[in-house]
């Protein structure tokens, strides 16, 4: 598909109706998917420690590495494809790849077999995460994108559970051979339905928005391009921060909660996985909503509401974390999880709607890079060694510094985002 020209934006508002809702259906599906096939490995490693492979320790966690590194890498390849070609043709390649990828490591006979397939799957959700936020955005008009993407990354707590729950039974009841087949199968039908998909113009639901972009420009022009964009890279570095303690969180607190707490290990991960569950579909769905319905007093709404939830949940993760009284603890991680999912939908819609939209692809490709490359690659190791050094509630409370870090930056970046918004009206003669 040629990109839009810059001298002809396309005429904004389109309503796409039944194909905007069917593709949202199809995209949150895959995204669920997505999840699933991610995590489908966490709950084999022990059967694979016991299988014929062998694994270490050291190469389990390799595998959650291997596709981590890979996907980050990859994303800005197909971020610019994404602002380039078809979408439904690249979504259709990137959710193909990773389903097969995640079904041939059932077919692994040695740490590199497997490690060589989780890697894979790295690729193909590259593909699909950089264009998915990007379709959607020419699908639904602006005031509608915080719920539309509270319903899309709804499907990422739902399907994390799913991947250790269907992995772990399928397992148990087949052997971890078949948890690999079971979860990727689905994805190469999903990826059929992609083709399906229509493809909306780039900016088709943004009125007066600029559309010259990363179409129009080469691979290099179009980051340097994002990178002056003061309010998008503000953003992106506060995301940066939120993800270095979701991703400590989710790696840590069932160690955490076992360790210094007291919990038996069903006790510890039954319970944070139902809290992830129960909050990230309501913190998410909750969020997009406020988002929304703050649009009409501030066109940075998604930001003001992402700052303000992430910083208040600052303290209620610090007392998560020194209480000792186990109501008083639980409670302040289901408070602090709620208000740190309530940011997903806000902050991915204000990525999107903070740059041209030929360069969202591009934009969404330089957050996946960065977001992981500072956050959530660093973070679980950080903590270990902050706890071998003193202790795990000691390293825990890097924690709280981070959320609020993230809260304070997207408040800034909202501030920004208004600055520049009042100076762009001002120079079109806007009342």
């Amino acid at each position: 598909m040629a990109a839009t020209p810059a001298s002809v934006a396309p005429a904004p508002g389109k309503d796409y109706g039944r194909a905007a809702r069917v593709g949202l259906a199809v995209l949150t599906l895959i995204n669920l998917f997505n999840y699933l096939d991610r995590y489908v490995v966490s709950s084999l490693v022990e059967s694979l420690k016991k299988s014929e492979l062998a694994l270490t320790d050291a190469q389990a966690g390799s595998l959650a590495t291997a596709f981590l590194v890979v996907y980050m890498l990859t994303s800005p390849i197909f971020g610019t494809l994404g602002d380039r070609s078809a979408r439904p043709r690249l979504l259709a390649i990137g959710v193909g790849i990773w389903s097969l990828a995640t079904a041939l490591g059932g077919f692994a006979r040695n740490f590199l077999g497997l490690f060589a397939a989780r890697a894979t799957v790295g690729v193909g959700e590259a593909a699909y995460g950089t264009v998915a936020p990007a379709l959607l955005a020419d699908y639904f008009p602006k005031e509608k994108r915080g719920r539309v993407f509270a319903v899309f990354f709804a499907a990422i707590p739902i399907g994390s559970a799913a991947g250790y729950v269907l992995g772990g039974l399928i397992d148990q009841h087949y052997g971890w051979r078949s948890a690999f087949f079971i979860a990727g199968a689905p994805g190469l039908l999903l990826a059929l339905a992609c083709l399906a998909l229509k493809d909306p113009p780039r900016g088709a639901q943004d009125e007066g928005a600029p559309v010259a972009g990363a179409a129009n420009k080469g691979t290099w022009a179009a980051y340097r391009n994002l990178l002056r964009n003061r309010p998008y890279t503000l953003t992106v570095l506060g995301y940066a921060a939120y993800t270095f303690a979701l991703g400590g969180l989710a790696f840590w607190t069932p160690t955490f909660l076992e360790r210094i707490r007291g919990l038996s290990k069903a006790e510890a991960t039954v319970q944070f996985g139902v809290i992830i569950v129960a909050t990230g579909f309501v913190g998410t769905f909750a969020g997009g909503w406020l988002g929304d319905y703050f649009l009409k007093r501030s066109s940075q709404s998604y930001l003001w509401v992402s700052g303000f939830a992430t910083l208040a949940a600052a303290p209620a993760a610090l007392i998560a974390f020194v209480s000792e009284n186990r109501a008083v603890y639980m409670s302040a991680i289901v408070v602090a999880e709620l208000l740190l999912f309530a940011s997903t939908g806000p902050i991915n819609s204000a990525i999107v709607n903070l740059v041209a939209p030929t360069e969202r692809a591009t934009a969404v490709a330089l957050s996946i890079l960065t977001i992981h490359l500072l956050g959530d690659v660093p973070s679980p190791p950080l903590i270990g060694l902050i706890s071998d050094a003193s202790s795990l509630l000691k390293a825990f409370l890097l924690l709280p510094v981070a959320i609020a870090a993230a809260g304070v930056i997207w408040l800034l970046a909202a501030r920004s985002g208004a600055r520049r918004d009042s100076r762009l009206k001002g120079q079109n003669g806007t009342p």
